[in-house]
């Protein structure tokens, strides 16, 4: 595979490497590896989030802010505390 960059954006790469001491290879790959990482991530929330969409419209089923709010600031406050129930 290889990647054409533009004159500009090669030399900003060839530098930044020389900065933090690590080839302008090794600059890609890892900057390639977080992207495909974060990409990845995002689309499994979106898949998450679509799922969650497709059974509420199913199911009716839901929690309300007032009561994720609640139960959220129960774990922030350290407290091992079960989701509410799911109601329609």
């Amino acid at each position: 595979m290889a990647i054409k960059l533009e004159p500009d954006i090669k030399e900003r790469v060839k530098r930044l490497a020389l900065a933090r001491k690590r080839s302008p290879h090794w600059l890609m790959r890892e900057g390639i590896r977080q992207y495909v990482e974060r990409e990845e991530k995002r689309e499994a929330l979106r898949q998450d989030a679509f799922k969650a969409w497709s059974d509420y419209q199913a199911t009716g089923l839901h929690v309300t802010q007032d009561e994720a709010e609640d139960w959220l600031a129960k774990l922030e406050a350290g407290k091992d505390e079960e989701p509410p129930e799911c109601h329609v």
